[in-house]
C-alpha cells in the first residue's frame, strides 16, 4: 500500500478499506503531536479500557482471554 517515506493517496486507502467489513470502526495508533506514515491497515481485536491515561490509549490489544472485545480496522504508526 505505503511505503515509510510516500503518504498513503486517499485511492490505495478505500481500496484496502472496502474490503473489510463496513461497520467495523477505526482506530489509530498515536501519542505527542505531529504526523506519520502509516502501515497497511489490519484487523485487531482490541479491549476497551477508558480510565486508561490519554497516553496509553482507550483501547488495548485484547489478551486470549479477554472478554468483551471488538475487532477494530487499526492504523498502525510506522514510527511508533
Amino acid at each position: 500500500m505505503n511505503n515509510t517515506t510516500t503518504p498513503c493517496k486517499v485511492a490505495e486507502l478505500i481500496k484496502v478499506l472496502e474490503s473489510l467489513p463496513q461497520d467495523m470502526p477505526i482506530l489509530i495508533s498515536g501519542y505527542e503531536s505531529g504526523f506519520e506514515n502509516f502501515h497497511e491497515p489490519k484487523v485487531a481485536r482490541l479491549i476497551h479500557k477508558p480510565d486508561n491515561p490519554y497516553y496509553d490509549g482507550e483501547y488495548q490489544l485484547a489478551g486470549k482471554n479477554d472478554q468483551d472485545c471488538i475487532e477494530s480496522v487499526v492504523l498502525t504508526r510506522i514510527n511508533s
